[in-house]
């Protein structure tokens, strides 16, 4: 990327704002794409999850002023109700799992 490219996305706010949610958009079609990677995981490698990126979407709402509910910022995070994904793609943490969260933790 040119530094003249790189200034106007760093000037167009609206630009950045696209290119920013097209990320978040990937990013939960990522996530989407990849069940298998229990929330735990993603807490002990990269210290969030899906219900951290649901709480941190309801907050930024709430900053715009608008009020979004947790369980719809879920879904939207999730894909689906977080009942359906729990149920459907949610497996029991190891004890490994749950010792090393527990380490971080601390």
């Amino acid at each position: 990327m040119s530094d003249t490219q790189n200034q106007a996305l760093h000037d167009d706010e609206s630009l950045g704002n696209d290119v920013e949610a097209a990320v978040f958009r990937r990013l939960l079609k990522h996530l989407d794409d990849h069940k298998e990677v229990q929330n735990i995981d993603l807490m002990n490698l990269a210290g969030f999850c899906r219900n951290c990126l649901s709480k941190w979407y309801v907050a930024a709402a709430e900053e715009r002023g608008v009020s979004v509910d947790y369980e719809a910022a879920r879904e939207r995070v999730y894909g689906m109700p977080y009942g359906d994904w729990k149920s459907q793609h949610q497996k029991e943490a190891s004890p490994e799992q749950l010792a090393q969260f527990q380490a971080q933790q601390q």
